[in-house]
This record gives structure tokens, C-alpha cells and sequence, in this order.
């Protein structure tokens, strides 16, 4: 069925791309063509409806999802502008589940190609049908197909070139649309002009528009027959082909235009009005059976200062306010309040339908990403990738009790960012935030203080060293203190010694003859024990064994607590003569990088006394490379920031606990030091 008169519902599409191709320019743009806002407004002058936050302003880049819903030609479209910056990659993934189609904005430079792969990558393996804006056409320089040809390696899926530049003194003044075959100059901040098509265009037109056919028969084979025959296709055709392999993920659609200055949105308003499927194909994408229910998907939680909204699609149905919605498990919430977005501004709803996407209020309990629908059904969660966190910073509170509110906090920004982990640590006695990058746990402190007013110190983690013995020692522990009534005595014989690496600690007892009393034995092990949390380098003790052999005891003055000190006494004069070595975690590293990074991802490896184990070619990921490596803990604090540096922010890392292992020189004297200093 032909979509030329537009499709069936509200639709929501993303705004996806990497940081400066200019999405929320293109947002900006969209809302005033359809008349959604009075006066364009602009990142750099603060005043436009995305990156309305604080933090976003500072920086003049987009931190969380902007929202806003607008209308063209009496359809409904909300776009979801979402976070070019790598850092911010989790907001465009808890969005995807719900949109009916992307946009994947990005610069005609084809040195940023590799920008792009990240959301190619998962729109592609998500099967969400996807647009390639190519924005900026203005500043071009060089052949579009060309830089196709460049952009086709960051691809999985085929690129479809729909629209052919028109240069003038090397600069892009237009276009031909090559399925309407009309030609078009730019105005700026008006709509295009129709142009004749000038016979030095028509040749390059005539054979870009048989390329444009020719791939789109490739999974037609009626077209395919007609293009083989010499026989023109019917423009509906041509035009149902264009969305049907769009609906199908088999073609990746290529239009050109710049957002600053207003030229070729319109073009891309009617292929998104035309072309891009509805709700219910949505749904059935994710697996969802809808069976007339109202089901409704949450991709992203905002907590402001009036409470919890969850920005959410409606895939079917009518959603009322004051609905009950249920989770898959049971768990239910009603809303309290159903809104329109627009950036900050909120529009109040009596209802919701199907394809709708709007905020709702108060939705207590239920998470970004989870499926609800009003009735108590069994059906399937759509899965959402989580990020793995790559950097993580060491937080204190400046004013101490604040610790307790802090937690609460925390938990509220998790709800709006499930990628920001929060990490308590006994042994450390260290609080951290673990994230995607430095800016991103940055804004995550702005925000617990301008939101919740608590201040924050941030510093590098501790790393968690542990220390053993290299030979083994015997030593004699006593206990004796004589004051009125009981004293106390405890007396003990033990053998230190050390143990193969991941042993952790044994305890024998080799007493003979009662000369130490059964009921103490437990005791003696019990302040071994205690020892143990801290040896004589300062840091916990493990591959260690501990033997108790002789001692004595007084009938009277023996107890508990006299033979866990005789114990420590032994260990602490003991432990010194068995040669103590600090053991630093050793992480088993895959970094995962585009190969014409691979050889200096190696040189990285080894300046940070690491050790390459073997590399392949990344599971999936045409062009891409995984080296495996045994790395310190400690090298590892800022390698996301090295790693993105080498591979234009793509490039990121995973890693796992292998061993401990021995370090000895200046870095364990530092480290000794500095432990010694914070005592």
C-alpha cells in the first residue's frame, strides 16, 4: 500500500550521531519549519529547546534526550534528540526500543566516518529502519559519493544515495531529488525553489537515479524486470519501494542538507512523513504482541522538581490519566498526569493513543526500559543494551552527613542514567561512581549538587593492593596481664608460611598434648584472622598460612579474648621476617578499536606495563579489531581517555579480574607510602 499521502499515526523518531554533526541544530530547525516555535534559537546563544539543562548549556552539547513533539502536513512526529557525545551513548540506547525510525546525522568529512559506526552498528543489528542526514552540505568540499563511498565502510547495510548536489563554484546550492527526478535550489531559511534540470545535471542525474533504482531492485524483483526491460517505473512504485526496504532494514536512505540554514529539512520531513513505518510495526519489531491491549514502552525517567516523569511510547491503545499500568512481574503504578514535550515546556493530555509518545507522571516503581501495559498480561521485555562502565572516580562528600542523603540521591540519578553505577567499598572504605568517561560522571556530580545541593570531592580510585610473604617464619606470641581479680594470659607457637598464589589463607592445628585447650583453637585462628585485614606493609594479607603447633595456658587466666591477642603479637613480629611483598590486581583487558588503531592500541598496551595476549578481528564489526591483553589495575584509571583519543571517541575496552601479581621497586614503595600517609 502506497504512504504518498503520509503514514497511520503519531511517529517517533531519534536524532542519533555523533558529537557536533549538528542534531540539535536540526531539532531547532524542524520546530520552526512546522511552526512548533516562533523563533529559532541556537546552541551557542543558549536558547535552544534541546540541551536545556544547565549542564548541557555549560557545555553546549546534549547530556540526556531532548524531547519534542511537533506536527508536518497534519502528522504527528516527536523526535527524540539524543547525545552525540560517546560518553552520553546509554540515552540513545534506552530510546531505540521505541522509535519507529533514526536519523543518523552526520558532517561531510570523511575523516569522521568512523564516528558514525557506533550507532550504525547497533540501528542495523536492532533492525530499526535509519535515515543518513548529511548535514552541514553547505561546508562540503569534494564528491557526495565519494563520501558515500567513505560512509559505506561505517554501514552494515546498503547506502542509498536520494539526492544528487547541485555544486556552483564548489559550493552546494541545491539538489536533484532522484525519485521525484526535480531539482531544487536552496534558500536559506525559506523553502527550496523548483529548478529546471540543466542538461550539464541531467546525464549525472539520469545515471545516480538507475543506481538508486538498482539497488532497491535488488529486493524487488518486479522493479528488477522493469529495469531490465528499458521500461520507466511508475513513481508510486518507486516510492513504495523506497519505503518498503526502508520498513525492512535493507536500505539506508542518504539525504543531504544544513540545518543552520534551513535547507533540505523539508525534504527530509516528507520521507520521514512518508516513509517511516507506524507503532504497531514497532511493536511487532520487539516482539510485542500487542492483542488490542494499551502497552506502553519507558525510554527515559526525568526527576525534577516536581516529581518523576517517564518519557514513554504508546504503542497501541488509549493510555487515560489516572491508568493503572502493569509490569510483566506484577508490579503496578498509576499515572499521575499524561504530557506533551517540547524541551522543557509540558503540555497536560487527557489522553494518549496508539504511536503517541508523551511524558507521564508519577510512575512509581517502574524503570527506564521496562514494558508496561494496562491490563495483566504475559508478554516480552524488549532487551536493552547496558553499557559496561570504563571510567570511575572516588567520591566524598565535603559536609560527612551527607553521606546518607547521598545515597538516596544517587539512586534518583540511576533512574535517569541506568549506565552510572554507584560502588561501595568496605575494604577501601571508598565510595565511586563508575561511567562512560570523565564528562559523564562530571555532569552526574553538577547534578547531585545543583539538584539535591550536595557537594562533592572527586580523586582517583585507590587501588585495591593486597600483600603476601615470600618465605616462612616461626614465631613465639604471649599474652600476660596481671591486675586485680582475673588477668589474662594466652601463650601460642606458630609457623608462618607462604602459599600458592589464590590460596587465600589456611589454618592448621598441629597441637599436641592439650597444651593448648580445644575451646581456644577457634581463637587463635580468629586473631590470625584479624591480622590478616592488614600486614606489615599495610594492605591485607592473603596466600598465607598460619599453623599453630605449642603454647600453654593458665587454668584461670586463659581466655578468648587472651589467645586473639597472643595470636596478633605472633603475626605482627612474625610476619616482618617473612619477607613481605605487595600483589597488585592484574585485569584481563579486550579493547575494542577500529584496525588502523590496532598498532598503536599495542604501543598503549605495553606503556602501561601491560601484556599482549592475542588480537582478532572484532566479532561483528566489519573494520574493527580486539586486542586481548593482562593489564595492571592501576594503568587503568584514564585508558578510555587515551583509547578514544586514538580512534576519534569510538574506540573502548572491557576488563575482568585474572591475577595478583608481585610488584617490587619504586612504583610498591609509592604505593607503600602513600598508604602509610593516609593511615
Amino acid at each position: 500500500m502506497s504512504k504518498k499521502n503520509g503514514g497511520s499515526g503519531p511517529r517517533a523518531v531519534a536524532l542519533v550521531g555523533p558529537y557536533g554533526s549538528g542534531k540539535t541544530t536540526l531539532l531547532e530547525s524542524i520546530l520552526a519549519i512546522t511552526g512548533a516555535i516562533q523563533r529559532k534559537g541556537s546552541v551557542p546563544q543558549g536558547n535552544s529547546v534541546g540541551d536545556s539543562s544547565a549542564e548541557a548549556r555549560a557545555r553546549q552539547m546534549s547530556v540526556e534526550v531532548n524531547c519534542a513533539t511537533t506536527k508536518y502536513l497534519d502528522e504527528t512526529i516527536t523526535f527524540l534528540d539524543c547525545p552525540g557525545s560517546i560518553e552520553f551513548l546509554q540515552e540513545t540506547l534506552n530510546v531505540l526500543p521505541g522509535v519507529d525510525a533514526a536519523v543518523v546525522v552526520c558532517e561531510p568529512d570523511p575523516v569522521k566516518v568512523q564516528m558514525l559506526k557506533p550507532y550504525l552498528k547497533r540501528l542495523a543489528d536492532l533492525a530499526i529502519p535509519h535515515f543518513l542526514f548529511v548535514n552541514k552540505i553547505d561546508k562540503a568540499n569534494g564528491s557526495l559519493r565519494d563520501l558515500l563511498t567513505n560512509l559505506q565502510e561505517a554501514s552494515d547495510k546498503p547506502l542509498l544515495l536520494r539526492q544528487l548536489p547541485i555544486w556552483e563554484k564548489g559550493i552546494v546550492t541545491g539538489f536533484v531529488d532522484l525519485a521525484l527526478e526535480r531539482a531544487y535550489v536552496y534558500r536559506e531559511h525559506e523553502e527550496s525553489k523548483i529548478v529546471d534540470l540543466s542538461a550539464a545535471i541531467k546525464e549525472e542525474e539520469r545515471q545516480a537515479r538507475f543506481s538508486m533504482l538498482e539497488k532497491l531492485a535488488d529486493y524487488d524483483e518486479h522493479l528488477m524486470e522493469e529495469l531490465l526491460s528499458d521500461v520507466e517505473p511508475p513513481r508510486d512504485e518507486v516510492f513504495d519501494d523506497l519505503a518498503k526496504e526502508l520498513a525492512d532494514g535493507l536500505v539506508v536512505p542518504a539525504l543531504m542538507g544544513s540545518a543552520e540554514k534551513d535547507n533540505g529539512i523539508r525534504r527530509l520531513l516528507k520521507a520521514l512523513r512518508h516513509e517511516v513505518p507506524e507503532a504497531a510495526t514497532t511493536a511487532k519489531r520487539n516482539g510485542i504482541e500487542l492483542n488490542g491491549n494499551t502497552v506502553v514502552q519507558i525510554m527515559k525517567t526525568y526527576n525534577g522538581a516536581h516529581g518523576k516523569l517517564s518519557l514513554a511510547r504508546v504503542f497501541s491503545g488509549t493510555l487515560k490519566d489516572g491508568a493503572v499500568l502493569h509490569a510483566r512481574d506484577g508490579r503496578e503504578s498509576r499515572i499521575a498526569g499524561i504530557f506533551s514535550l517540547k524541551g522543557e515546556a509540558q503540555t497536560k493530555l487527557a489522553e494518549a493513543r496508539g504511536g503517541d509518545t508523551v511524558a507521564l507522571g508519577r510512575l512509581e516503581g517502574m524503570a527506564t526500559g521496562e514494558t508496561l501495559s494496562t491490563a495483566k498480561m504475559q508478554f516480552s521485555t524488549i532487551p536493552v543494551e547496558q553499557l559496561i562502565p570504563v571510567y570511575v572516580l572516588a567520591i566524598e562528600t565535603t559536609d560527612r552527613k551527607d553521606e546518607v542523603k547521598l545515597t538516596a540521591a544517587i539512586h534518583k540519578l540511576q533512574e535517569e542514567d541506568p549506565s552510572l553505577h554507584f560502588r561501595q567499598n568496605a575494604e577501601l572504605q571508598e565510595m565511586a561512581l563508575a561511567g562512560q568517561g570523565e564528562i559523564h560522571l562530571k555532569v552526574a556530580a553538577e547534578k547531585l549538587a545543583s539538584k539535591y545541593g550536595l557537594k562533592l570531592s572527586t580523586h582517583q580510585p585507590k587501588i585495591p593492593y593486597k600483600e603476601t610473604i615470600r618465605k616462612a617464619a616461626k614465631q613465639h606470641g604471649r599474652h600476660k596481664r596481671q591486675s586485680g581479680g582475673h588477668g589474662q594470659f594466652g601463650d601460642v607457637h606458630i609457623e608462618i608460611k607462604p602459599l600458592p598464589r589464590g590460596t587465600s589463607f589456611v589454618f592448621e592445628d598441629q597441637v599436641k598434648g592439650g597444651v593448648v585447650p580445644r575451646q581456644f583453637i577457634p581463637s587463635v585462628e580468629k586473631g590470625v584472622i584479624e591480622y590478616l585485614k592488614q600486614g606489615p606493609l599495610g594492605f591485607p594479607v592473603v596466600d598465607v598460612g598460619v599453623a599453630l603447633f605449642d603454647g600453654s595456658y593458665h587454668t584461670v587466666d586463659s581466655s578468648d579474648a587472651a589467645f586473639q591477642t597472643a595470636a596478633r603479637i605472633a603475626m605482627t613480629e612474625g610476619m616482618p621476617n617473612c619477607a613481605p611483598v605487595l600483589l597488585e590486581p592484574i585485569m584481563r583487558v579486550r579493547i575494542h578499536v577500529p584496525n588502523d588503531a590496532t598498532s598503536k592500541v599495542n604501543q598503549v598496551v605495553s606503556g602501561r606495563r601491560g601484556q599482549l595476549t592475542g588480537f582478532d578481528a572484532r566479532p561483528g564489526w566489519k573494520g574493527w579489531d580486539t586486542v586481548e591483553a593482562q593489564m595492571p589495575l592501576s594503568e587503568l584509571h584514564n585508558l578510555i581517555i587515551e583509547l578514544r583519543s586514538l580512534t576519534q571517541g569510538v574506540g573502548t575496552f572491557e576488563m575482568d579480574f585474572d591475577h595478583l601479581a608481585e610488584l617490587t621497586g619504586r612504583l610498591a614503595d609509592q604505593a607503600v607510602a602513600t598508604r602509610k600517609a593516609a593511615a
